[in-house]
């Protein structure tokens, strides 16, 4: 019987339970319903302020077009447009901030007439540059990697001094890039495929890249193909027209050279750059170029250096240099490495890497008082 009674009870408080559950939800219901109505407090404030602002209709607005095509076809054709004639032939490989003549007044110290020299205002030339007599549309890549129309670039010269070099070859109408390269006699595949063994380019972790001294931009051209993408320069010297030929192929260039300015490039640009043979004295100047490499190189970069003075025993009769000289040199390029924080990742022949730090804070060479810096403290004020 107690048990009955217990059951009861326990259905009434349940069903009392239900039935508050219910009141309150209709409740708030009907709340919410009164607030939306338009009968609410804060509803009624919104309708006081909509009601006390002026709305000025302005019975002149016009939204139809004011002109028509015709109209504009015959302001184009009124306007005056200033012709340019063709320059004479002899300015066909003209570069305006790179004119030999004016190259010549300037000091040869740092390399200071290979920069960039513009003419003053009185000097410029208002006429198109022609291009070269019979000049063809490039071969399209990848072809061009390989080959370009000699009447695009008439200049036999490279194919006599770098002949044993393997740099280009003259063959009918056309030059021919086998893929040589002073310090990469079996080609450029395989340089790459040795700095590749020390480097990781094939995972993508090196993207960008910087040849300083290009020549024809072979190394360039060939790590296209493994997805790095490189900026190649060198000077316009007496070997004419590399830089031409690297635009020819297809392959991103421009003129330039290290010397008294900045690179024109942004800090921390390239995963790795390279002087292969690119006779820049990289130990002057306190190692003001080695500095500016460390700039542009991102954290975990890579430099790489073939040519003078790696290997110098065994070059050392070849380049005409005495032992002593070029050891003195390779223990300096040692010594500001270290200053920069660079680790010595592999020497094997004519090839030496560094790695830039990924992080140089623990670095106290940076400041040492043997490494002088630039003036400026904005690592990307290059102009």
């Amino acid at each position: 019987m107690a048990s009955k009674m217990k059951s009861a009870e326990r259905k009434t408080g349940n069903l009392m339970s239900i039935v508050i559950v219910i009141g309150l939800c209709s409740f708030f219901y009907i709340l919410g319903a009164w607030k939306k109505s338009g009968f609410g407090k804060g509803d009624q404030i919104a309708y006081n302020i909509v009601k006390e602002t002026k709305c000025t209709i302005l019975p002149n607005l016009n939204f139809e077009t004011h002109h028509t095509i015709k109209e504009v076809i015959v302001a184009s054709s009124d306007s005056k447009s200033k012709v340019f004639e063709p320059c004479d032939v002899q300015y066909t490989d003209y570069s305006p901030c790179q004119d030999q003549n004016r190259a010549m007044t300037f000091p040869r110290e740092n390399m200071n007439y290979r920069e960039r020299h513009c003419p003053k205002e009185s000097e410029k030339l208002h006429c198109l540059i022609p291009a070269p007599e019979g000049y063809v549309t490039p071969f399209p890549w990848p072809k061009s990697r390989d080959y370009v129309h000699y009447a695009n670039v008439p200049y036999k010269s490279l194919t006599v001094e770098k002949a044993v070099q393997n740099w280009v070859q003259f063959k009918g109408d056309v030059f021919k890039f086998p893929g040589g390269g002073t310090m990469f006699p079996q080609g450029a595949d395989a340089y790459i495929d040795e700095l590749a063994s020390v480097i990781p380019i094939a995972d993508g972790t090196v993207r960008t890249a910087l040849d300083t001294g290009c020549g024809v931009a072979s190394w360039g051209a060939y790590l296209l193909k493994r997805n790095v993408v490189t900026m190649s320069f060198a000077p316009r010297d007496n070997h004419e027209a590399q830089v031409q030929f690297a635009l020819e192929r297809g392959v991103p260039a421009i003129i330039g050279v290290l010397g008294t300015i900045h690179l024109p490039y942004p800090s921390r640009s390239f995963d790795m750059a390279q002087c292969s043979r690119c006779l820049i004295p990289w130990t002057s100047n306190d190692g003001m170029y080695m500095m500016e490499v460390d700039r542009v190189l991102r954290p975990g970069g890579y430099w790489i250096l073939s040519g003078p003075p790696i290997n110098w025993r065994t070059y050392y009769k070849t380049w005409q240099r005495s032992k002593e000289d070029l050891q003195k040199e390779q223990e300096k390029i040692e010594e500001l490495a270290k200053l920069l924080c660079w680790e010595k990742k592999y020497e094997k022949g004519d090839l030496a890497i560094w790695r830039k730090k990924i992080n140089d804070r623990s670095c106290s060479n940076k400041n040492d008082i043997k490494l002088r810096k630039c003036e400026s403290t904005d690592a990307d004020s290059v102009w």
